[in-house]
C-alpha cells in the first residue's frame, strides 16, 4: 500500500516536470494550462471516488464475455463492422422506447461519444453551454474540439429551473447545450421540463442539445428519462454508457440514441473502425446478460439511501441523489475530511466545490467502513 503522503508529492513533482517540458512546444493556445481530466489513482482498501460500480462483474458473465473475446480473436487479422450493426441492434433492444439500430451510436466510452458531438456539431466560431457544477470533461472535451466553453448559472442549491435554463439559452445563443441528468457532482435529476425548455429556447439557434444520462439505471422511482422526448425532436441526443450500472467501466462502451440524421452526421468525424472487434464483442456478450449484470443495481441504489439517511443523522447535508453517489456537505475544510478519510482508508472525491464531498455507493461493507471513517473524522 502506499505511504499517501509520498504518492502525492511524487506525482506532483512529475506532473511539474512535465508540465515545464510541455510549455516548450508549440501547443495550441487554447490548450495551455491546461490539466488532464483524472480522479486520484491511489491504492487503498475502499475505492468510491470515481463512481464506478464496485459490485464485481458475475462470473457466468466474465465467463460468457471470455468466450466471446476469444472467439473474436481469431479473426483479428481483419477489421471489425465498421457500423457495428449487431451492437446497435442489442442496445436498441435494451433502450426500447420504439428506437431501432438507426437510432444508436456508440465510441470508447460516453466521454468519446460526446467528442465526436462536439467535432461534428461544434469546433471554431462555435460554443457550447452547460450548467456548473457539473461533470468536468465537459470543458475538457470543448478546449479538445476548440469549441468555446459557456459556463451557465444555477440557483444557490445547485438547481436548475425551466425558466433559467431557457433564457441562459436565448442569451448565450450555443450550438450546443450539455444538460448532465442525474447531474455529477451532485446526484440529482433535472425535470423533463427543463430539457423541454432547453429545447424549445434553442429552436431558433438550431442548438443541439445533448442530456447525459450516464446514471440513468440509478434513478429514483418516478424519474424519467429524456428518452420519452425524442419523438419529434431530431437535435435531441441522449447519451448514455455501459461503465456504471452494468459495471464495464474498463470495457469502454458509451452511446446515444437520437435521430437518424446525428447518427449519420457522426459517421463523418468517427475514426475509421473506431470501436475494435473485442470491444464489440465484450459489448454484445454483456447485453445477452443484462438482467444478470443489473441484478447488483437496487443493492446500490439501497447502500445509497442507507448513506443518504445516515449522513443526515450525523447532521450534515446530503443532497437528494438519482445516481450511485451522493454529493454532501457542510464542512468548513472540506479538503481536511477527505484527506482524514484516506487516512483511514477510505477514498472518496473532493469535487473542489467548497464545502462539499462526493462518495460513491458501494457494497455494504464499503458504505460501513466509510460511514465508520466519517464519524471518525468528524468527532477528531
Amino acid at each position: 500500500m502506499y505511504r499517501h503522503g509520498y504518492a502525492i508529492a511524487v506525482t506532483n513533482q512529475h506532473e511539474h516536470a512535465n508540465t515545464t517540458a510541455l510549455e516548450a512546444l508549440p501547443l495550441r493556445d487554447n490548450l495551455r494550462g491546461q490539466s488532464p481530466y483524472g480522479a486520484p489513482q491511489l491504492e487503498v482498501q475502499h475505492l468510491l471516488n470515481t463512481n464506478e460500480n464496485t459490485h464485481p462483474v458475475p462470473q457466468r458473465v466474465a465467463d460468457a464475455i471470455g468466450t466471446a473475446v476469444h472467439e473474436a480473436a481469431a479473426s483479428l487479422n481483419r477489421y471489425p463492422d465498421r457500423e457495428f450493426t449487431e451492437l446497435r441492434q442489442r442496445l436498441a433492444a435494451y433502450v426500447g422506447h420504439g428506437l431501432t439500430q438507426d437510432n444508436i451510436w456508440a465510441a470508447n466510452g460516453s466521454n468519446e461519444v460526446l467528442q465526436q458531438v462536439l467535432q461534428a456539431f461544434g469546433g471554431p466560431g462555435r460554443r457550447v453551454l452547460s450548467f456548473p457544477p457539473t461533470y468536468s470533461m465537459y470543458p475538457l472535451l470543448a478546449s479538445g474540439t476548440n469549441t468555446e466553453y459557456i459556463s451557465g448559472l444555477r440557483g444557490a442549491d445547485f438547481t436548475l429551473t425551466p425558466n433559467s435554463a431557457a433564457q441562459q439559452v436565448k442569451e448565450t445563443q450555443p450550438d450546443i447545450v450539455f444538460l448532465c441528468s442525474p447531474n455529477n457532482p451532485t446526484g440529482t435529476a433535472l425535470g423533463l421540463d427543463v430539457v423541454e425548455a432547453v429545447y424549445e429556447a434553442g429552436q431558433e439557434f438550431n442548438t443541439m442539445v445533448v442530456v447525459d444520462e450516464a446514471y440513468e439505471e440509478f434513478s429514483l422511482d418516478g424519474t424519467q428519462s429524456a428518452l420519452t422526448l425524442l419523438p419529434g425532436r431530431e437535435r435531441l441526443i441522449i447519451s448514455r454508457t455501459m461503465s456504471k450500472a452494468f459495471a464495464l467501466a474498463g470495457a469502454r462502451l458509451g452511446y446515444l440514441a437520437t435521430s437518424p440524421q446525428v447518427t449519420d452526421a457522426l459517421r463523418l468525424v468517427r475514426l475509421p473502425y473506431h470501436l475494435s472487434a473485442i470491444t464489440q464483442a465484450a459489448a454484445n456478450a454483456a447485453l445477452k446478460h443484462v438482467d444478470v449484470l443489473l441484478g447488483t443495481v437496487d443493492e446500490i441504489k439501497s447502500q445509497r439511501d442507507r448513506i443518504v439517511d445516515e449522513l443526515q443523522q450525523m447532521g450534515l447535508s446530503p443532497a437528494v441523489s438519482d445516481s450511485n453517489f451522493v454529493f454532501f456537505g457542510w464542512f468548513e475544510d472540506a479538503h481536511a475530511v477527505w484527506q482524514g478519510l484516506l487516512d483511514r482508508g477510505v477514498l472518496i472525491r473532493d469535487v473542489g466545490i467548497p464545502h462539499h464531498l462526493r462518495v460513491t455507493a458501494g457494497t455494504a461493507e464499503e458504505t460501513t467502513a466509510f460511514l465508520v471513517a466519517l464519524r471518525e473524522v468528524i468527532a477528531a
